[in-house]
């Protein structure tokens, strides 16, 4: 029999490596980009790949994970991103970064829907909350990636850093091996028809393109930043990732604060002051000309960008709590397409008209998640 509580603790540091994955690139990519003289454009298809590996990871997770279970499956992609790290860290070609790149992506895109799927099975009570808490570790590793390398790449280089980070990964797959997780929900068989009857479903579809728009926000902020600030806001880089760290900070706080929120709020005004915030935080990049401003802006950011996954993959894992992972595949699927297509259209417009389009890409894309939130919101009540 698993331990509820040790069994959180494994999908929080899942979470976490989760988080050092999903920033790790746009935290070193204006080295990266001066290391391989690329172009816009290619730095446009290499950021693509990191959501690209992720988007594999999510196709392929939810129904293993219902058919076999997720010890097997974490202990795995720990090791895949492990080498992934160290593959980044020593490329000496563009196309074994690339390599490297999508591989610590599959191993991501696993963990990612593992953990979420993990923790909404063994929460019968505030799953959202649980979720939102599971966020938090997400945030604590997101915001680490940028605080080290800021305060250690004066001393190092950013490939000794990225390695030693590597190695730390050790540690937490020694904890998946020694602890006991739940047992499959569907061991007489993968669950492919189940999966694919899921497609049917309009609301689940619906949850998937509220997420391709906030998975694909997320990953403009955390890739494209510290470009941004450079070529737009005129700092330096160590200034650049001092600033997305405030990003990663004010997704961090406003996801410990919704567990509270979530019992006092209605997820309709949450989202409605989510959606606010991220505009706020829009307006302030566009308009700040200085550090201070688009600083602040990047906080408000985070903390409008927070609530959307938690509350959304809470309302998937109550309505399929019989194939949770299948159906969050189904949804995060989505997401990670969303997160590909978005990424690369930056990197097209970024090419044709600067990068300093970003905040607009942005606000266009908060204006189409606010339309389908509240047709799902409606939904919902209807059905309940």
């Amino acid at each position: 029999m698993y331990k509820q509580n040790l069994v959180f603790i494994s999908a929080c540091i899942g979470m976490f490596i989760f988080g050092i994955v999903l920033i790790t690139l746009g935290s070193i990519l204006p080295s990266v980009t001066a290391k391989f003289a690329l172009d816009e454009i290619s730095t446009g298809s290499l950021v693509s790949l990191l959501p690209f590996g992720i988007l594999a990871g999510s196709l392929i997770f939810g129904p293993i994970v219902d058919h076999y279970g997720y010890k097997s499956l974490l202990i795995i992609c720990s090791l895949l991103i492990l080498i992934g790290l160290q593959g980044i860290a020593f490329a000496n070609t563009f196309f074994m970064l690339q390599i490297s790149v999508l591989m610590i992506g599959f191993g991501g895109g696993v963990i990612n829907g593992g953990t979420n799927a993990l923790v909404s099975d063994i929460s019968s009570e505030s799953r959202g909350a649980n979720l939102s808490l599971l966020g938090v570790f997400f945030g604590v590793g997101a915001l680490g990636m940028p605080t080290i390398l800021g305060v250690l790449s004066k001393a190092f280089s950013y490939q000794t850093i990225i390695s030693a980070i590597g190695f730390f990964i050790i540690i937490p797959i020694l904890f998946f091996i020694l602890i006991k997780f739940p047992i499959p929900k569907q061991p007489q068989g993968l669950p492919i028809k189940q999966g694919l009857s899921l497609i049917k479903e309009s609301t689940l579809i619906l949850i998937g393109f509220v997420l391709f728009f906030q998975s694909g926000m997320e990953g403009i902020v955390n890739n494209w930043t510290t470009s941004y600030m450079l070529d737009v806001v005129n700092v330096k880089s160590e200034d650049a990732l001092f600033a997305l760290t405030f990003f990663v900070l004010g997704m961090t706080i406003t996801r410990l604060l919704l567990g509270t929120l979530f019992k006092k709020i209605s997820p309709k005004m949450i989202l409605t002051l989510s959606i606010l915030t991220t505009l706020l935080g829009c307006l302030l990049m566009i308009f700040g000309s200085d550090l201070s401003l688009t600083t602040i802006g990047l906080f408000f950011n985070g903390c409008g960008l927070a609530a959307n996954f938690p509350l959304m993959m809470g309302f998937v894992g109550e309505i399929y709590f019989k194939i949770t992972g299948t159906a969050f595949s189904v949804v995060l699927v989505i997401a990670l397409i969303g997160n590909i297509i978005l990424n690369y259209l930056v990197g097209i417009i970024s090419h044709s008209y600067g990068i300093q389009q970003i905040p607009y890409i942005i606000i266009i894309s908060l204006i189409i998640t606010a339309i389908l939130i509240f047709i799902v919101l409606h939904r919902l009540a209807n059905q309940t």
